[in-house]
């Protein structure tokens, strides 16, 4: 496994975007450190803990995180100068082989700050592409290369390593590392699946005891097939009387159909002519309410229509006389001019005169003497002469027609009701129908004491059936109980051998363990005729070391840098046994070493720790002497420096280091 880039955006004190170049040199292999330099504070265990947390998120065990909730983590990471809306984010892409071949994946984790319910994005790529299946199996996937029990072996800082330096026997959780690196956790988890199964076929045994209590099997089935014999005795009875039935019903059924058909055929047709007649008895009343809706009303009172007329007809010719009257006076006016232009004698002049004043005066009375109250239009009197004399007797005449017609219909339409109601229960059809009903009642009662036996039979069939299963699983089950009292009886035999597996298992692995502890130790010592050899206790893991002569060395000889060494040993040699190829990362690797134990670290452990190497160090630890002899031997492939501003708390990332 190679990690290959990492990217921070707004995580703790990177600010923006950061991003990293991992690669180690792939071609000789002779550079595989990647230089972090960074002063206290300055972020160099943020970048630790986001590897950490871009591969295992919640289930991390990040510096920083204590006894903080993951959603409450989450949000102590965040940029504390990130706006509303922007992300933090981590990005690590690593190789892996898979199947012999080399896999790339990238690890995306981002959240805002609103982030809820503990919950981060995660999105697994493999090469440009997201992988679904990844993304929500990733919690299993990762355990496959880097499982969380071991990643502390291989991400681990000076805080670590001098812990487990201080103390004699280490601590719980790396004890289960030690276990499940080594694979020893399998036959402590093989003994746990053994027990389980003990309890789990005792309670099987147990069942099986009562199951042999039950009743005597074959006389159950004796009884059982004795009912169905019964029972199929009363079913060939009830199928001979149903088919008796179903004669009788077929030929009610045929009388009805054949003698009660012609009934129902001529009901029919007299339903049928009653409703055409109905339908026209509805329209003709409909035509009648259209001609009542129209001027047919006005023939209640034609006498008044005759008198308004007569008094349209005055009243027109009065109109008609005083429109004129101003012409008359006019024409009179222009006769007598042209009487004068005459000559003719005065006598008749004034008779002439005379006479027109008389007749105007005549005129004038008969307009005074008669009043106009109708004071109708010219179209009036037209109208009123068409209603009277046309529209009036043509509606008159239809309403006739239209009521004789009604009368003629509804004639036929009682009697054709009578025919229906005449029709509706002549005594023989009854007769055929009571006698059909009758049959067909009789049908429906033995077909369902048919259908009953039958289910019956069914329900004692599938009796028999699991009877007869269990007879034949009775030999069975006694095989099986026997089996079951040997595997219990056998049990602790092989929880002893799985023991003694376990213990000579144990052995051969710390044995190879302790040699690779041993060379380690002594390769990184600058004394190298002081330890012989380097032993580990089967129960606790404790390291013991011992001289050449065979003795014992107590652990309080040793300086602190020694037993930093030794501790140190302890990880490389852990991590050449477990024939897993990954990274190494170390915080602070050097604080209480001397300068000779220092330089023994970094002549002879960091360039072949692994084949990728991340260490981030203050410039007190890889000073300027020991980063000029890293480069001179070129182990280092990339050198960074992370620079913080303490104004603003902020941290970038740079390429360099401090010298």
């Amino acid at each position: 496994m190679i990690f290959k880039e990492l990217v921070l955006e707004n995580f703790g004190p990177y600010k923006g975007k950061q991003i990293i170049n991992l690669t180690p040199e792939k071609e000789t292999n002779n550079a595989p450190i990647i230089l972090f330099g960074g002063m206290n504070g300055g972020g160099k265990t943020t970048l630790m803990d986001s590897i950490r947390l871009a591969l295992y998120g919640k289930r991390s065990d990040c510096s920083n995180r204590e006894n903080l909730s993951y959603n409450d983590f989450l949000i102590q990471c965040i940029n504390h100068q990130i706006s509303l809306g922007e992300k933090t984010q981590i990005e690590l892409t690593f190789e892996h082989i898979v199947n012999d071949q080399w896999i790339e994946l990238k690890i995306v984790r981002y959240w805002e700050k609103n982030v809820k319910d503990g919950k981060d994005n995660l999105v697994i790529l493999e090469g440009e592409f997201p992988d679904l299946n990844l993304t929500e199996n990733w919690e299993e996937y990762v355990e496959n290369f880097l499982p969380l029990g071991i990643s502390n072996l291989f991400l681990f800082d000076g805080e670590q390593v001098k812990e487990l330096a201080e103390k004699n026997i280490p601590t719980p959780a790396l004890q289960d590392a030690i276990k499940s690196l080594l694979g020893l956790e399998l036959a402590d988890k093989l003994t746990t699946d053994l027990d389980i199964l003990v309890v789990k076929k005792n309670k099987e045994f147990q069942q099986d005891i009562e199951d042999k209590n039950l009743v005597n099997f074959q006389e159950e089935l004796a009884l059982l097939e004795e009912q169905k014999k019964d029972l199929l005795q009363e079913l060939t009875i009830a199928e001979n009387s149903l088919k008796i039935v179903t004669k009788s019903h077929r030929q009610a059924s045929n009388n009805l159909r054949d003698e009660g058909g012609k009934i129902a055929t001529e009901k029919q047709q007299l339903q049928v002519k009653q409703k055409s007649l109905t339908n026209n008895i509805d329209s003709i009343y409909t035509e009648l309410k259209y001609l009542a809706s129209q001027t047919l009303p006005l023939g209640l009172i034609t006498d008044m229509l005759g008198n308004l007329t007569q008094q349209l007809k005055k009243e027109s010719k009065l109109l008609q006389l005083k429109n004129a009257q101003d012409l008359w006076h006019e024409k009179d006016h222009k006769l007598l001019l042209f009487l004068e232009t005459l000559n003719i004698n005065s006598d008749k002049y004034t008779q002439v005169k005379d006479f027109l004043q008389e007749e105007n005066l005549l005129l004038i009375q008969q307009l005074n003497s008669q009043d106009i109250y109708l004071d109708a239009d010219d179209t009036t009197l037209p109208k009123l002469d068409n209603i009277i004399n046309n529209l009036l007797p043509f509606q008159q005449k239809k309403a006739t027609e239209n009521l004789i017609k009604i009368s003629q219909l509804e004639d036929e339409l009682i009697n054709i009701e009578y025919q229906i109601t005449k029709a509706n229960s002549p005594e023989a059809y009854k007769t055929l129908e009571k006698h059909y009903y009758q049959e067909e009642e009789s049908l429906i009662k033995i077909k369902t004491k048919c259908e009953t036996i039958k289910q019956t039979i069914n329900a004692i069939d599938k009796k028999i059936t699991i009877v007869r299963q269990k007879l034949s699983n009775y030999g069975e089950n006694n095989l099986k109980n026997l089996q079951l009292k040997h595997i219990t009886e056998m049990m602790p035999k092989v929880k002893d051998t799985l023991k003694l597996f376990k213990e000579k298992l144990t052995l051969r692995k710390l044995n190879k363990l302790e040699s690779e502890v041993t060379n380690c130790f002594r390769y990184l010592l600058h004394k190298s005729n002081f330890v012989a050899k380097v032993t580990i206790d089967t129960d606790n893991f404790a390291l013991n070391i011992y001289d050449h002569q065979g003795l014992m060395i107590p652990k309080n000889r040793l300086s602190a840098g020694e037993k930093q060494l030794l501790a140190i040993s302890l990880l490389w040699g852990l991590a050449r046994v477990s024939g897993k190829n990954l990274p190494i990362a170390i915080d602070t690797p050097l604080g209480r070493l001397d300068s000779s134990h220092r330089q023994n670290l970094i002549e002879r452990y960091f360039p072949t720790a692994s084949h990728q190497v991340i260490l981030l160090s203050t410039d007190t630890e890889i000073g300027e002497s020991e980063v000029e002899f890293l480069r001179q031997k070129q182990a280092i492939a990339r050198e960074y420096i992370l620079n913080y501003d303490s104004k603003t708390n902020q941290t970038t990332v740079n390429s360099g280091y401090f010298f």
